[in-house]
């Protein structure tokens, strides 16, 4: 699934979160961090290159000669090489993909859960860039920049008709080092410079909510490295807080991804035993099956249990959710599911630069793939439909402008209950609630017997 995960419909950006494509799909990293499923720090043999003759090589030599000398606009040798390594992994499906240095950068800082800088979240608003949010506790919240903030200067460099990421990049630093950004807000006579100094930010990928009668909402919004760490906590504070606890929602909605060791994980919180997810490909190396951990104290198995997904929730949300169905353990609701069944493995170049290509199928526990097919949820519930005399600009400033007010479901306190009419304004998470209040439902959807 290549898109961008922008916020809000591509209209905002978490300083530091960086392209969420890049976390579209299940994926393993090759010399990068070892507790991920498949890792090693070299090159296994089975992902060695295969000798190529000198004779393809010459022709492909030949090629680049002529473009160097003979295409009207200088183009440099790095730039063809990128562009048909590009070229190349563009023949083989959707999935697979060439990083530069500077985007494998972003992606490894995804990963990682957290990144170094002010903790804003900014967003192009009429053409002006605009502070969203400032993530509580971070330097920017500190430093009282408030949401609406329109920020005309990056240490003295003017932002008009700068992009988001070109303005990640200026706001963006070292720890300890500072940045000083020139703000204009509803009030000042004239603009005013703050100057931030910049910290390490955690991303956080789980947020929650709970509902009056002992239910809890979970939202995972991509799988990073910290997502099971999160979710931990929050179902540790939950099961404190909600006694009894009656029932969870997981919400997986326009969830697009992200690590297969967190998938594995996030799912093995909700099961006692059993076949989470088995991978098959090419190499023996990428045959893997992973298991639910018998045993393991401060689970949440047996509570009552409500999946969402769209057709937004793709790859690793997909194995979650393949998971929970397949071993009767949650009701999925919502709509069908994206259907990206692959496995991309992140295999560093010697320039810095990566390739993000497709090393294998995943499967759920019944046997069934679901690429490019789905998962089909046990009780389908469409979504609100949008309204059709507003375009999607307009929706999507709303969106931003509900954000900016912190109207969003998960903009408030987790421990704030969920209201009434928070509920209708969701008909999907509406309907899950329902479910849980008249647990169990009377009429299940027939599920294939998961593999051993």
């Amino acid at each position: 699934m290549l898109r961008k995960s922008w916020f809000w419909g591509g209209a905002a950006l978490i300083l530091g979160l960086g392209l969420g494509w890049s976390l579209a799909g299940p994926v393993t990293v090759f010399g990068q961090n070892p507790t991920l499923p498949g890792v090693s720090k070299t090159l296994p043999p089975s992902l060695s290159p295969s000798p190529i003759s000198d004779a393809k090589l010459k022709v492909f030599a030949q090629a680049l000669a002529l473009i160097e000398e003979q295409y009207p606009e200088p183009k440099t040798t790095k730039d063809l090489v990128y562009g048909a390594i590009q070229g190349t992994l563009g023949t083989l499906d959707p999935h697979s993909s060439f990083m530069t240095p500077e985007e494998f950068r972003e992606l490894q800082i995804e990963t990682k859960g957290q990144f170094s800088g002010i903790g804003i979240e900014i967003a192009l608003k009429d053409r002006v860039l605009t502070v969203v949010s400032p993530i509580e506790g971070t330097p920017a919240y500190q430093a009282g920049m408030k949401p609406g903030d329109q920020i005309v200067k990056i240490n003295g460099t003017p932002t008009k008709n700068i992009t988001l990421m070109e303005a990640v990049k200026l706001i963006r630093g070292p720890k300890g080092s500072k940045v000083t950004l020139t703000i204009n807000r509803e009030g000042f006579q004239q603009p005013k410079d703050i100057v931030i100094t910049r910290e390490i930010i955690p991303i956080r990928s789980v947020k929650a909510r709970i509902l009056d009668d002992g239910i809890g909402y979970v939202r995972v919004t991509h799988f990073q490295d910290k997502t099971d760490h999160d979710l931990q906590a929050y179902l540790k504070n939950m099961k404190q807080r909600l006694v009894p606890f009656k029932g969870l929602i997981l919400d997986l909605r326009n969830d697009p991804g992200g690590l297969l060791d967190q998938a594995v994980r996030v799912a093995d919180e909700f099961l006692q035993s059993g076949l989470i997810v088995y991978t098959e490909g090419r190499n023996r190396n990428q045959n893997m099956r992973f298991y639910a951990r018998s045993g393991q104290e401060g689970k949440v198995a047996t509570v009552p249990m409500v999946v969402l997904i769209n057709e937004g929730s793709a790859s690793a949300s997909e194995i979650v959710a393949g998971a929970l169905k397949d071993q009767k353990r949650a009701l999925l609701v919502g709509t069908k599911s994206f259907g990206k069944g692959s496995v991309q493995t992140i295999i560093p170049l010697e320039d810095g630069s990566a390739l993000r290509l497709t090393t294998a199928l995943y499967f759920t526990p019944s046997g069934v793939t679901i690429n490019e097919k789905g998962v089909q949820p046990d009780v389908v519930v469409e979504d609100k439909p949008l309204a059709t005399d507003k375009s999607l600009q307009k929706l999507r400033d709303e969106l931003l402008s509900q954000h900016m007010r912190r109207e969003g479901l998960t903009d408030k306190p987790w421990n704030q209950p969920i209201t009434p009419e928070e509920l209708d304004k969701d008909p999907q998470l509406k309907r899950a609630v329902e479910l849980l209040r008249n647990w169990p439902p009377k009429k299940l959807a027939k599920q294939p017997a998961p593999k051993s």
